[in-house]
């Protein structure tokens, strides 16, 4: 595991802020919100549509604090074509993951010097609440991430979106989940294109490298990955890219792009500041999770005599809730995965708390991959 303190040098102009919100493109974008409001937590948001003056598509987004994901459909057979063939390919998954920007212009034009491809150029939508711009450009697989400038904008989300249409009246009987904004967003890479991938960011972005393991460090009997983070100059985006490493059998990150078609992203973590309150929450509300033998607690309490970490939490509630530790000497971070979030084995989601520790569950990593090990024996693909 290494950690890396050269952020290189400070972009001239231009400065990412956050993560903006996700866009995900699915077959069934009303469904698809509704399950993410009752299993996860999330309130229906902003809609457009039909009823908005939107002829192709239906968008259904989403919010919990800090945190926007928006479902598109198309509403004719194979139109807009590019939805239709996407899902066709990859099955529901995210397409976009948007940056909040500063000077929209200078990042987009310093990004396609460094040879970017572009998607969209820049362009403006406005309403009654101003004017919000945009541009986009191509990542990996078939994502792409779009760069947003709400800075004369003052409107709850984008233009042309209207208020979400229908209130869910079960929603206000189920407990509050507290999830607060994202955290990061791992991309999965067939086998030797991890370099490249977090290179592109280098380059095209002036992201720089947070943290990196390898196969040497992080295998099971069956899996063993690679993975590079790669984060903004202020270090507010990270972006994990994983690459799966030769093992006795199919990795988790090989079936994710087998199934998946090719690169994308493979899961989005939420933060929260209490994860034993919030999968307490989520458990209630029936989301799955991955299950955690209990000898890995067994195994933790054991290491955490000699450690000088101080867990404040009741280890006796973390197991019950499975939730997995991982530590150094200065801190220690808290964290659960969802099982898939479709049918596909493909995207699922992270809830983590940080308490002093920057890392990405490294510790944890061979404890998950036997976790997701077994659920892909169950699915047949460990082969």
């Amino acid at each position: 595991m290494t950690s890396y303190t050269d952020k290189g040098p400070k972009p001239e102009a231009g400065k990412f802020l956050s993560f903006d919100h996700c866009t995900f493109w699915v077959s069934n974008a009303k469904q698809t919100a509704a399950h993410y409001c009752a299993r996860m937590g999330f309130e229906p948001f902003m809609y457009k549509g039909l009823e908005t003056g939107s002829r192709q598509i239906a968008a259904h987004a989403v919010k919990q604090n800090k945190i926007i994901f928006v479902f598109v459909s198309s509403l004719e057979p194979n139109n807009p074509q590019e939805i239709c063939d996407f899902i066709a390919k990859h099955g529901d998954a995210v397409r976009d993951v948007a940056f909040s920007v500063e000077d929209l212009d200078a990042i987009f034009k310093k990004s396609v010097e460094r040879g970017a491809e572009v998607v969209k150029e820049p362009w403006s939508e406005s309403d009654d609440d101003g004017v919000v711009r945009f541009a986009q450009i191509k990542t990996y697989g078939e994502c792409t991430h779009t760069l947003i400038d709400r800075s004369k904008y003052h409107g709850k989300f984008l233009p042309n979106y209207g208020p979400a249409r229908q209130k869910d009246v079960l929603l206000e009987s189920l407990p509050k989940t507290n999830l607060e904004f994202i955290d990061h967003i791992v991309g999965n890479q067939p086998d030797n294109e991890m370099t490249s991938a977090a290179e592109w960011y280098e380059k095209n972005l002036m992201f720089h490298r947070f943290w990196s393991i390898d196969d040497t460090q992080l295998h099971t009997d069956y899996s063993a990955l690679r993975s590079i983070v790669v984060t903004n100059y202020e270090e507010t985006i990270k972006m994990p890219i994983n690459e799966p490493a030769p093992g006795k059998r199919k990795s988790q990150i090989q079936e994710y792009v087998d199934y998946h078609g090719g690169a994308g992203v493979q899961h989005i973590a939420l933060n929260t500041s209490n994860i034993v309150e919030t999968i307490t929450a989520l458990r209630a509300r029936g989301q799955h999770f991955l299950e955690v033998p209990d000898r890995y607690y067994t195994n933790l309490r054991e290491r955490l005599k000699t450690s000088k970490v101080k867990i404040v939490e009741d280890l006796d509630v973390l197991q019950k809730l499975k939730i997995l530790i991982d530590y150094d000497d200065n801190g220690y971070l808290l964290q659960l995965f969802t099982k898939n979030m479709q049918d596909r084995p493909t995207l699922f989601l992270e809830v983590i708390q940080r308490r002093n520790h920057q890392g990405f569950g490294a510790g944890n990593f061979k404890s998950l991959f036997e976790a997701i090990e077994a659920d892909q024996a169950e699915r047949g693909n460990l082969n």
